[in-house]
């Protein structure tokens, strides 16, 4: 990249475009354009009184100035599609570093796949109790009381993944949950699946398994709690920041998060190709709800089930009993179970997950929990109040569409993309798109970057709707279920 520097004693570097483009709408088939930025300096001196300068009128009430505080999608579309592409021409750095910004599922195991191809990385992510994302753990003492209030269980389709929970089931971090699941019909009649396909969950939840994944890396550096504010390109390389202080600079960048951090991120990264399929991306929201009861529940019949997918309830979509999937104990512990209540209930009572108003939560926790007496067919106010509960708003839980590609990269641009959402909604497909993003970053290290063309993935494929659970995918879970069902009323 082409840069010219000047500096004085109190200024602050602005990057600006030695020739500003003509504006110009970005086609699936054009080709990104060449940044060439020029690093300029001005004083922050204030205006003299003497100034010629008019003062700035004051807004009216007519022509008020819209708030600074968020904005509409429509103004961020433009913003984010009107950037100029960089395009990355130095050669990559003697001991070349990836940054990844998100600590999830697709961006631990992508680190992990990079380790092994021998490239070094460091995750960025803003977990404050620890990695995962969605891969969330509660634990609550002194009892303890232990919830997975995000990913329930996970089960495998793919040989890839396979050989990765192969793995995990060696080192004692995940086993198969043999507990009964099934769907749970309004009224109380439970549908066991049968011949499921096998189960996984963490061994002490689902976010020590997340913890854990990187234990065994050599080339792996983690920041945490770190929410990374800004992406610039410079000198060829990218560097980061978080409330403008420098956090690192890398070869390639990595976004293994998506919604509205992720578009706020890249929109001024200097990727419109890159932005424009986040931009894409369509999120579900999903309230879960937390809740710890003295005696197991009035489950009618003889099964007793420990996870149920609900059908016929608007507030309820899932239900596990963590106590039971969580540890083979026949105790009396008290019985911890998580809900979660259907995409559409969300949406109707959604608001900013950062500060829910009491109201609120107090209406979707009672609606909740009436939903649950509905599914289990106890009549209304008879369900035993849980003595621990804890609502939380999942406001951006689940993709509802995708391109259908496993990553997402731009060669000139050095960056790409991996999540779930790439290929579907479930950990399998965030795996899955960690481990292709790692191999095709690494091969395009080793080939020096000469011919980036032959390294561009996805940055134009089309989205399309994806079905699954309000809680996600489960590869070759769906199948079964079916099958199952068919049987099921052949004999009824």
């Amino acid at each position: 990249m082409m840069t010219t520097l000047t500096c004085s004693s109190s200024s602050s570097l602005i990057l600006q475009p030695l020739k500003p483009p003509k504006p110009s709408k970005i086609s699936r088939f054009s080709k990104p354009r060449t940044l060439i930025l020029r690093v300029t300096s001005i004083s922050e001196s204030k205006p003299s009184k003497n100034s010629s300068k008019k003062p700035q009128k004051q807004p009216t009430s007519k022509f008020r100035r819209r708030a600074s505080y968020g904005s509409s999608r429509r103004s961020t579309l433009k913003k984010t599609f009107s950037q100029e592409q960089v395009n990355f021409t130095a050669p990559f750095s003697t001991d070349p570093q990836v940054g990844i910004i998100g600590g999830g599922m697709a961006g631990l195991v992508c680190a992990l796949n990079l380790d092994k191809r021998g490239v070094k990385s460091t995750v960025f992510d803003t977990g404050i109790h620890g990695l995962g994302g969605r891969m969330g753990t509660r634990i609550i003492d002194p009892q303890p009381l232990i919830f997975d209030h995000a990913a329930q269980f996970f089960t495998v389709s793919d040989s890839r993944f396979g050989q990765l929970v192969d793995g995990w089931l060696e080192r004692g971090l995940v086993r198969e949950w043999k507990g009964v699941i099934g769907e749970l019909e309004a009224g109380g009649q439970f549908i066991p699946y049968l011949n499921s396909p096998p189960r996984y969950v963490g061994v002490n939840g689902m976010r020590p398994l997340a913890n854990s994944l990187l234990a065994q890396t050599s080339m792996v550096n983690v920041v945490r709690p770190s929410w990374i504010s800004k992406l610039e390109p410079y000198n060829g390389m990218w560097h980061v920041s978080e409330n403008g202080k420098p956090q690192g600079q890398f070869d390639i960048i990595i976004i293994a998060h998506n919604g509205k951090c992720a578009n706020r991120l890249l929109g001024s990264s200097g990727l419109p190709l890159i932005a424009r399929q986040m931009k894409r991306l369509e999120l579900s929201s999903i309230w879960a709800l937390l809740a710890a009861f003295e005696d197991p529940l009035p489950i009618a019949g003889s099964e007793q089930f420990e996870g149920a997918f609900v059908n016929g309830v608007d507030s309820i979509s899932w239900m596990a009993n963590n106590s039971k999937k969580l540890s083979s104990s026949q105790s009396n512990d008290p019985q911890c179970w998580t809900f979660f209540s259907t995409a559409a209930y969300a949406k109707q009572t959604k608001v900013p997950q950062e500060n829910i108003p009491n109201a609120t939560a107090e209406k979707v926790k009672t609606g909740m929990l009436e939903g649950i007496e509905a599914a289990l067919g106890l009549s209304k106010g008879s369900l035993p109040r849980p003595f621990y509960s804890r609502l939380q708003l999942w406001g951006a839980a689940l993709p509802t569409n995708t391109p259908g590609v496993p990553c997402i990269f731009d060669p000139h641009g050095r960056a790409g993309i991996c999540g779930d959402w790439l290929l579907g909604s479930s950990a399998e497909s965030a795996a899955v798109s960690g481990m292709a993003l790692a191999n095709h970053i690494a091969e395009y290290i080793q080939s020096g970057g000469v011919d980036p063309e032959e390294f561009a993935v996805g940055l134009h494929d089309e989205s399309r709707p994806l079905e699954g659970h309000d809680i996600g995918q489960f590869p070759g879970l769906e199948s079964k279920v079916e099958e199952e069902a068919q049987t099921y009323q052949l004999t009824t």
